[in-house]
């Protein structure tokens, strides 16, 4: 007997030792981790906020669906933040104001006029407004791998009816008992014990949210043990407003495909577009309700049950006082009130893939995903659409079947900045990302590299330079011969190096390639911004190599920003949870090619839309409307490229098939499409003509290269860098006569 009281002693002596080493291990995970989850938010990343100023070009479509997808409501008359009246071209917008890195934009009643696609005028009031800002879209997060988001709020910020209703319905003895109801505990155990099994928790708002942060979802009673236990340390530790609004950021409310809606604060821009401090009495009813089922009474999927338990809590809250009878019934009788605009939020997989991809060079994971880092990118809402509504358009004319894929790159090339990205046919599919991830030859996208290195040499080259386009081989590695082609089985002669251009002639290409050696060719490329490793073999003149989209893309920057390499960026700014700047993304670049030279390759890259293979995009422009390009397509049609710009916008497209089969397609007459129509739809300016010092313009006879005289046969004016014009000259007289050419129509005379 003694023996047996001596062992029960010493097993109850370790089992105080081991409830005592758990109860500090308990105490320390909660002390060491509870502010950190009270503050645990993933990035936000925001799209470019639209400026608005008198002149800026903006039609009123643009201005109503950057309001929707801002999640504006349309009033009769707006009398709070994020409210919009519209009459025809006016627009009176409250704002809802915004923190901007280094700056804020406050919320305002602003009418917005608009005439001839322009804003015609701002004002507040009597006041006049010179610039602002609206709100930016978020059109995403970063989550953590089980995709929690979550929108910070101080309790301040609950309305009170929404705090109060919250604890009459789920823990009306909150500020009362110790982390744990003893008669909660008591009914659920009771309901446990009549089903035979775990039907029933009893968790207090304490309970609930050590079982979110800690605990798994598990009924049993060890975890129940564990969730009191930690729920009366947390209330040892923590006073009762810390964990009542760790709660109403913590909450579960629902699902978004594979994003979490954590929150009051969040739910209600979900559910209805509106901070939560706006919320009515039926919406704060709403949200309550749903605690207890956040799949079951989800509004979006179950409207009607939703709204019964909407109606019940409603009744809890007139029963303990919380609202009156009268506004109970009130509130009853009101809709649901959900936001019915489209959610923007996460739509761009694409673009949103670059961000991540840039942003994990410099952060880590786990920053990114706790920290609660807000990511200011240069993403156009506005250009986006159109890229896609481009996309959709043409796409569903070339290939019924849906068999082809396409991608296109955006960028604003005096920045560098990528505005708008489409990473397959399907536009808002977050699935493979051809614009970053297609890796396939360029075809003659490479071809100004090539042509750009001998006008770097103007001792030997000019746009006057004849070359020739006939036959060649070359003796390749293991004595393998390579023997080019033009895409129309023909060789053309001696042609002037502006015109092999113009028309992607590809022996003159080639031929001209191993004149100036594959060294220089490689040395181009890295100039232009090609960073990656490339094939030195002689069809790397024709475009041989593995590139994607966004490859081309920073080669054609360079080009279009005339010789200034700048590295493609999608971030502007990062601030932390507290506003504070981290890192500013500034405008970065440095000159790696002759102005002069690039001034004769865009003199070029204009002539191939105005009389060569890109000339098909002049059945979607004005034929006033200057832009710049080159077409593209691979071996037996398996790709076809378009690059080019216009005086805002560049745009690099590609169409081809996943299986790197056939598409029948040529350049000009598949992915060209798609960027003609998006730049007729986008894009505002016209690409100027600035000739540079150091360039002058000659009259020369087409045919031959030679100097001759305005009006005589085939003369055509032509940009020269000073020196570098023909020497010979024909026998032709000038004339006063003449038909002006496309070039010299740029400079708005006739001499």
């Amino acid at each position: 007997m003694i023996r047996t009281r001596h062992i029960l002693l010493k097993l109850s002596l370790a089992a105080l030792i081991l409830g005592g080493l758990f109860l500090i291990y308990l105490d320390a995970r909660i002390t060491s981790t509870f502010i950190d989850k009270m503050w645990e938010l993933p990035a936000k990343v925001y799209a470019r906020p639209l400026e608005l100023f008198t002149g800026a070009g903006l039609t009123t479509d643009d201005l109503a669906y950057e309001l929707e997808v801002l999640g504006y409501r349309k009033v009769t008359t707006p009398r709070g933040p994020g409210q919009v009246s519209r009459n025809r071209n006016r627009f009176e917008v409250y704002t809802r104001g915004f923190e901007f890195p280094g700056e804020r934009e406050p919320a305002r009643r602003v009418l917005i006029e608009l005439s001839g696609d322009r804003v015609k005028g701002l004002s507040a009031g009597a006041r006049r407004i010179d610039l602002m800002r609206l709100d930016p879209v978020q059109i995403g997060g970063i989550y953590p791998s089980h995709g929690e988001d979550r929108v910070l709020a101080q309790l301040d910020d609950m309305p009170e009816t929404l705090r109060q209703g919250l604890l009459a319905v789920e823990d009306r003895r909150f500020y009362q008992h110790w982390g744990f109801s003893i008669v909660g505990i008591a009914r659920a155990a009771f309901s446990n014990l009549r089903s035979g099994r775990v039907v029933a928790g009893g968790s207090t708002i304490t309970q609930q949210l050590v079982k979110n942060y800690y605990l798994t979802s598990q009924r049993t009673i060890v975890r129940k043990l564990t969730e009191v236990l930690m729920a009366i340390l947390l209330e040892l530790h923590y006073d009762k407003d810390q964990i009542l609004e760790s709660y109403i950021n913590e909450i579960y409310l629902g699902q978004e495909g594979p994003r979490s809606i954590h929150g009051f604060a969040l739910a209600a821009r979900h559910y209805f577009d509106m901070p939560v401090e706006q919320l009515g009495l039926h919406q704060q009813a709403l949200l309550v309700g749903m605690i207890k089922g956040p799949s079951l009474y989800n509004p979006l999927r179950n409207p009607q049950r939703a709204l019964e338990r909407r109606n019940v809590v409603l009744d809890v809250m007139a029963q303990q006082g919380v609202i009156s009878q009268e506004h109970a019934t009130v509130a009853r009788a009101m809709p649901l009130g959900l936001n019915n605009n489209r959610r923007i939020r996460d739509s761009f997989p694409a673009f949103l893939d670059l961000v991540r991809r840039q942003l994990r060079q410099e952060y880590r994971e786990e920053d990114l995903t706790t920290l609660g880092l807000s990511i200011f990118t240069s993403f156009d809402p506005l250009l986006q659409r159109q890229l896609e509504r481009s996309t959709t358009a043409i796409m569903d004319q070339l290939d019924a079947a849906g068999e082809l894929q396409s991608a296109t790159v955006v960028t604003r090339f005096d920045t560098g900045e990528v505005a708008a990205l489409v990473g397959g046919r399907r536009v808002r599919y977050a699935g493979f990302n051809r614009a970053l991830d297609a890796r396939r030859p360029a075809g003659s996208l490479l071809k100004p590299a090539v042509y750009l290195a001998a006008l770097e040499q103007p001792r030997h080259y000019n746009l006057a330079t004849p070359l020739q386009d006939t036959t060649l081989q070359i003796k390749g590695a293991g004595g393998k011969l390579w023997q080019p082609r033009n895409f129309d089985r023909q060789s053309h002669g001696d042609v002037l190096l502006y015109r092999a251009l113009a028309k992607s002639y590809n022996l003159a290409s080639a031929r001209l390639g191993m004149d100036l050696g594959l060294d220089t060719v490689v040395d181009m490329l890295d100039r232009l911004g090609l960073d990656r490793d490339v094939p030195k073999v002689p069809a790397l003149t024709l475009g041989a190599g593995e590139y994607s989209p966004m490859d081309m893309a920073a080669m054609y920057q360079t080009i279009a920003a005339g010789g200034f390499r700048m590295p493609l960026r999608s971030i502007r700014d990062i601030v932390d949870a507290y506003g504070t700047p981290l890192k500013r993304y500034p405008l970065e670049y440095d000159r790696t090619v002759s102005l002069q030279a690039m001034h004769l390759l865009h003199y070029a890259l204009r002539a191939v839309v105005r009389e060569g293979t890109g000339r098909g995009v002049y059945r979607y422009l004005p034929g006033n409307f200057d832009v710049a390009g080159k077409t593209g397509t691979t071996n037996n049609g398996r790709d076809s490229w378009f690059a080019g710009f216009s005086g805002d916008l560049l745009a690099v497209s590609w169409i081809g098939r996943d299986d790197n089969g056939g598409t029948g397609l040529t350049g000009g007459s598949g992915a060209l499409k798609v960027w003609a129509h998006f730049m007729a739809g986008a894009s505002e300016r016209s690409l100027d003509y600035r000739m540079p010092d150091g360039i002058q313009t000659h009259w020369v006879d087409d045919r031959n290269g030679y100097l001759t005289g305005k009006g005589c046969p085939h003369s055509r004016m032509l940009p020269f860098i000073t020196g570098s014009e023909p020497r010979q000259r024909t026998n032709c007289s000038p004339r006063k006569s003449g038909i002006a050419d496309w070039f010299q129509s740029l400079f708005g005379r006739d001499d």
